[in-house]
């Protein structure tokens, strides 16, 4: 500690931000000294477009020591193999974006490149049928790897979907009890210092003042802070990602819940499908140049497969971020720092990347600038990553049905997009700048699956033996099917788990330290699936 250590970290705004940056910060920076303070008012709604997630959320949940059985059954969650994209190509098609990866490469040479071999030899099933995740979701099937896990079960890389507002609910817990202090209360004005423009205090509507040295921003689209107050501008988007509008409704669930999101595209956007326990999520994005409001509605409506449980719910919405996200001392978290809609479930994901840069680059009161500007050079990449793999989906369709297609067809690209659509076009090779998020699989997974074959493969493949990898991939392919078939179904899973949710649930107690462990139920003895749930 010394005399410049941050004394008071205030956050604005609740909702899944606030409650994981609370979280976060009661966990990482519980040194005696620094107060965590959150403010919300509860007759402000939250917005949450998307209740699904990507695999770097266990870790986030890990190293907060949370219990998954726990988090899973708190939250009404459901486990997320991947993604599957259906009408995305010509309006017919589908294809599955999987987590983890695709097949095993050989001496180097990535899977996919002898993939792309050997599918010119005889006519091959799709490349998902060498992923685990893909089989298992197919299928219906879910476990969880246990520890030191041989075979292909160990590929089975997974996420969640689950009801936002139970997750807010329940980091808040885990984070009053950790010490933040929560405020209720609107804020009516934000105080600066006249001298360099840093934020000093928030003034609530019944003349409470609550003053810190830094602020966190999670007040929504409005950026109460970092925009109303700091001016810090904004970065559109919408002539790559032209969407703008969105409706979302509860139905009711038919059926056992799928361990996978749907996105199916439709005439101006494309519609979500996330299960839960007692419920399915959906929802309709879509482009208002093309699309009305009622219409938008009409259209969602039409194609539930339950009841809906509620009135559709209309949001708007501009894709971008913040040209920074962190302005003097403030930090700006969730849909306060940008937008990048919700096809590739990157909303949380985001919001968890940006914490974890706070808390590596967490400064002191004397808030050095190099620190500052590493923070937002590195969130720029990530939002740019997020963007141009969002907009791929779009750009890489031969749908002309409609005119919303027609413009995603057409349009123009980022440069660094391009690049990479005319690399893999060529001989499938693909290249990661820095620390990009999305990996290998996941850019052949939606290349492959909307129609961008490469004319050729990397020449390299041609040293190996053609029927030894022909061998070698229906080993693998028969591997993964022998493994998805010892998989319980994803609703026995959650059962056997202790999972699920009661059907309304109480206010459950403050989520366990992050020693306990949870029991252990398994197939066999040396069984390489694990129920016990703690930590992730």
């Amino acid at each position: 500690m010394n005399e410049h250590t941050i004394r008071n970290v205030v956050i604005v705004g609740g909702g899944t931000a606030g409650w994981m940056a609370a979280a976060a910060l009661s966990r990482f920076l519980n040194n005696g000294v620094t107060r965590v303070t959150l403010v919300e008012s509860e007759e402000i709604g939250t917005v949450g477009v998307g209740e699904a997630t990507i695999p770097p959320l266990l870790t986030f949940n890990k190293m907060l020591g949370i219990n998954e059985n726990d988090f899973v059954r708190e939250t009404g969650g459901t486990y997320k193999l991947g993604i599957e994209f259906a009408g995305w190509h010509n309006g017919q098609d589908r294809y599955f974006h999987p987590f983890g990866f695709f097949g095993q490469d050989l001496q180097g040479i990535h899977f996919h490149q002898l993939y792309l071999r050997e599918r010119q030899r005889r006519v091959l099933p799709d490349i998902s049928a060498w992923a685990m995740s893909a089989v298992a979701a197919s299928r219906g099937k879910f476990a969880r790897p246990a520890d030191g896990a041989q075979s292909a079960v160990k590929d089975l890389l997974y996420a969640y979907h689950f009801d936002a507002a139970l997750y807010a609910a329940f980091l808040r817990r885990y984070a009053e009890a950790n010490g933040v202090a929560r405020v209720e209360g609107k804020i009516t004005d934000v105080r600066l210092r006249p001298e360099d423009g840093h934020v000093t205090e928030v003034v609530l509507e019944n003349g409470q003042r609550i003053g810190g040295e830094l602020f966190i921003d999670c007040s929504g689209f409005r950026g109460l802070l970092i925009e109303e107050a700091l001016e810090t501008g904004y970065e559109n988007w919408q002539h790559w990602l032209p969407c703008d509008r969105a409706v979302a409704v509860p139905s009711r669930l038919v059926g056992d819940p799928d361990p996978f999101t749907r996105a199916t595209a439709r005439g101006a956007g494309w519609q979500w499908r996330i299960p839960l326990q007692q419920r399915m999520g959906n929802g309709l994005v879509y482009c208002s140049d093309f699309m009305s409001a009622e219409e938008a509605e009409r259209e969602l409506l039409a194609n539930l497969e339950g009841e809906p449980l509620a009135q559709p719910r209309h949001l708007s919405f501009v894709t971008g971020r913040r040209k920074l996200g962190w302005n003097r001392n403030v930090v700006a978290l969730g849909l306060s720092s940008g937008f990048v809609e919700p096809l590739e479930s990157t909303s949380i994901h985001l919001v968890q990347s940006g914490i974890a840069k706070l808390i590596a680059l967490f400064p002191d009161q004397r808030f050095d600038p190099i620190e500052r500007d590493e923070y937002n050079r590195q969130m720029k990449d990530l939002y740019e990553d997020v963007r141009d793999f969002v907009i791929l989906h779009y750009k890489a369709t031969r749908r002309n049905d409609t005119p919303f297609w027609d413009r995603c067809r057409t349009m123009d690209v980022p440069e660094n997009l391009q690049r990479k659509i005319d690399l893999f076009r060529g001989k499938g090779r693909l290249f990661r700048d820095g620390l990009e998020l999305f990996a290998t699989t996941s850019w052949v997974a939606v290349c492959l699956g909307q129609g961008i074959i490469p004319s050729e493969y990397e020449p390299a493949v041609d040293a190996l033996d053609e029927d030894r990898v022909a061998h070698a991939m229906e080993q693998m392919r028969q591997g993964y099917l022998a493994v998805a078939d010892q998989l319980p179904t994803h609703a026995e899973f959650l059962r056997r788990t202790g999972s699920l949710a009661s059907p309304q649930p109480a206010s459950p107690p403050p989520p366990p330290a992050p020693a306990a462990d949870g029991p252990t139920f398994s197939f066999a003895s040396e069984s390489p699936f694990s129920f016990e749930g703690s930590p992730v």
